[in-house]
């Protein structure tokens, strides 16, 4: 009777020392990821100021600041900005008699004339500032009247 009890001794020793390591096994060889994930999406802005130029059409303007741009764009990849002129690069005059008056828009250096030219960037830039200026060929012939046209800057990421 004693062989009795000593073997489920052993047994019950035996199958508690199983479950004692079986945790510490686990907990060694446990692992678990987290994936983290984030976007950004595309921001491209510009904060144009009108400097209030007048353009001197009789004796002729070359070169006047009419304004600045600040360009934010965080593409990459880089980003293209337009300057469009309503009047397809001529100030015009609703007076009897006016022809309209061609003139030279240049953007941050880039010249250009007609309905609109672009300029383009080839990386994200932030904060840029650029100036926008007109040059107006001397017309001493122009008739008498107000003059205007205006130009539109859009930016648009690539």
């Amino acid at each position: 009777m004693i062989r009795i009890a000593a073997a489920a001794a052993a047994t019950v020793l035996f199958s508690g020392a199983l479950f004692a390591a079986a945790p510490a096994f686990a907990a060694a060889g446990a692992s678990g990821t987290i994936q983290l994930n984030s976007s950004v999406a595309q921001t491209c802005t510009v904060a144009v100021t009108d400097a209030g130029a007048t353009l001197n059409i009789l004796s002729g303007s070359s070169n006047v600041a009419v304004g600045s741009v600040v360009e934010n764009c965080n593409d990459g990849a880089g980003y293209t900005i337009t300057v469009a002129s309503s009047n397809n690069g001529t100030l015009k005059s609703s007076a009897t008699g006016a022809q309209a008056i061609s003139y030279t828009t240049s953007y941050d250096g880039t010249n250009g004339s007609g309905a609109s030219f672009a300029v383009t960037r080839s990386s994200a830039q932030f904060n840029k500032t650029s100036n926008v200026s007109v040059t107006v060929p001397a017309n001493a012939q122009a008739i008498a009247g107000s003059y205007a046209d205006t130009l539109t800057i859009t930016i648009a990421g690539k």
